[in-house]
């Protein structure tokens, strides 16, 4: 074989060496983790491997696994198996504890020398813990109440946990921490009334229960009996605010309507007296106008007279140039002798005719001037009557326009006014509307109060009436001044013998009296005691009235 054969060869060997080296330590070499520990007993002796390892053949070494994590044990006693407490109740509790082998080797040892390969099984732990578990819990639950046990929940625990705390160390176990999950009364069917602790828990339990039942009930009817005085005392006050606004509203609409019925008034009087003003100028103005123009034609007819007095001034004029004329003419006449006469008897006889005619036109011109005065005196005449009349015109038109105005603004005070009491009697009604349906919702208030806020408004409604009974009840005895009992026999025989009195008989009205007073006495004493007043003691009586008169509202005292 040369050499290199023989290297080939030794290579061969070592590497099956270390295959079959590996296979060892593979197969036989145990290591422990962080959650596991062992304990290897056998050849060597006992061995506790801890986040170490070490060689176990099968042959030589036994093993025992101990788990080092934390594992949570649940009890529960509830219904029958429930705990007592001092206050001899029952409590259903249920607790989680957390427990974990210590990380040493003593506590290894021990846990595996007493629960072996249970430690890593929580079931067939908890079976075999639970004894001692339920045995803390139930001491430290009869030494605490129900109600210290509810209150004092960690201090229980705490309790609880000092006392598993030293049964655990004994199995190399230590508690981490405990939990209380739940914590209640039990049940009262799960109680046994043979069991004399369950019977003393079942009295105290019964009575408490009995006892917030009645205070919840207590409670419950003053809660429900404030909501309904709350209820109604808002109800009330609503009422009255609806009914306030109401008449606000009323009252504001009444001023409104009133005020625009005066507003418009006078805005029709002022458009009235516009108007009336506005035709008082115009028949001023016609007036005016009037008079101008009876000036004017006052004016024309002077003129025409004035005219006249220089048509007649020339005619006197005119005339005596004629007589002038004709007297130059006479004494030229005159002055001739023979022809004198002629002249003479033609001048008279031509002054004759010239008298004639001198007289004709006289009369005419007196019967023109006559004329002309009648004339002028008519047309006068009839100016005046035209200007009376013209006067009168105006004065009964004035009058008339004046009269309309008024009786326009007799009009619209009338419909101001009523419309006005319109408005009133409308504010009225629907106040009487408002005040009935405000009664209406007091009655229906009264109707659905409960019976016994109706006996109460009752009694307050005795206690009103209480001196009026008292007084009507004793009123037959005011006519009793005094009653002295001297002899029974003859008390209702005259003196002297003869028949008894008769219906006027001083002592039939005495007896009367007493029993009419007598006959209404049951009633007031039954009506005294509805309202809690004891005739019998006639001391409680002012005593008794007063507090009821503190105690009633004072909106009912207005009632």
């Amino acid at each position: 074989m040369t050499m290199y054969g023989w290297v080939i060869l030794a290579v061969i060997i070592a590497i099956i060496l270390i295959a079959v080296g590996i296979w060892l330590i593979r197969s036989f070499y145990r290591r422990s983790s962080k959650d596991v520990a062992f304990v290897r007993t056998g050849l060597g002796g006992q061995k506790v491997v801890i986040d170490g390892a070490a060689f176990v053949f099968p042959i030589f070494h036994d093993v025992t696994v101990v788990h080092l994590n934390t594992l949570r044990l649940s009890v529960t006693c509830e219904k029958e198996k429930a705990l007592i407490s001092k206050d001899r109740m029952r409590v259903d509790v249920a607790v989680d504890f957390y427990i974990r082998v210590r990380k040493e080797a003593e506590s290894v040892t021990m846990a595996a020398q007493t629960l072996g390969r249970k430690t890593g099984k929580p079931d067939e732990l908890r079976e075999m813990m639970e004894g001692k578990l339920v045995d803390a819990l139930r001491a430290t639950a009869a030494g605490m109440t129900l109600e210290m046990l509810h209150e004092q929940r960690s201090q229980f625990v705490q309790a609880v946990g000092k006392a598993v705390a030293e049964s655990l160390t004994k199995n190399g176990f230590e508690l981490e921490s405990a939990s209380l999950i739940d914590l209640d009364q039990t049940d009262m069917e799960y109680f046994n009334p043979s069991n004399a602790f369950d019977a003393e828990g079942l009295t105290r339990l019964t009575d408490e229960i009995e006892r917030r039942k009645k205070t919840r009930n207590d409670i419950e009817q003053d809660t429900l009996i404030q909501i309904r005085t709350k209820n109604l005392e808002t109800e009330k006050l609503s009422l009255d605010i609806e009914r306030e606004s109401e008449y606000a509203r009323l009252a504001q609409e009444k001023e409104l309507e009133f005020r625009r019925a005066q507003q418009q008034a006078d805005l029709i009087r002022e458009r009235a007296e516009r108007k009336r003003e506005g035709k008082v100028a115009d028949i001023m103005a016609n007036e005016e106008m009037e008079k101008a123009r009876i000036a004017s034609e006052r004016m024309i007819k002077q003129d025409l007279i004035e005219e006249q007095r220089d048509i007649e001034a020339m005619e006197i004029e005119r005339r005596k140039s004629v007589e002038l004329a004709e007297h130059h003419r006479s004494i030229a006449v005159a002055e001739s002798s023979e022809a004198e006469t002629k002249a003479r008897a033609k001048a008279d006889e031509a002054r004759a005719a010239a008298i004639s005619a001198e007289e004709a036109i006289f009369t005419a011109r007196e019967k023109a001037q006559t004329e002309r005065r009648k004339q002028v005196e008519l047309i006068l005449t009839a100016l005046e009557v035209e200007k009376e009349q013209l006067r009168h015109k105006t004065r009964v038109a004035t009058e008339k326009a004046v009269a309309a105005e008024r009786a326009e603004i007799t009009r619209i005070e009338a419909d101001a006014f009523a419309a006005s009491e319109e408005t009133r009697s409308k504010a009225f009604r629907i106040r009487h509307q408002v005040e009935s349906e405000g009664t209406r919702l007091m009655a229906e208030a009264n109707n659905i109060a409960s019976p016994e806020a109706r006996v109460s408004a009752l009694r307050m409604r005795l206690v009103e009436k209480l001196d009026s009974i008292i007084r009507e009840s004793v009123k037959p005895l005011e006519k009793i001044e005094g009653i002295k009992v001297v002899h029974l026999d003859g008390l209702t025989v005259p003196a002297g013998g003869g028949a008894p009195d008769g219906d006027g008989g001083l002592t039939d009205r005495l007896v009367s009296s007493a029993l009419r007073y007598r006959a209404q006495a049951p009633i007031v004493d039954h009506l005294l005691k509805e309202i809690g007043i004891d005739i019998g003691d006639p001391t409680k009586l002012s005593h008794l009235l007063g507090e009821l008169k503190k105690e009633r509202p004072e909106g009912d005292k207005e009632t």
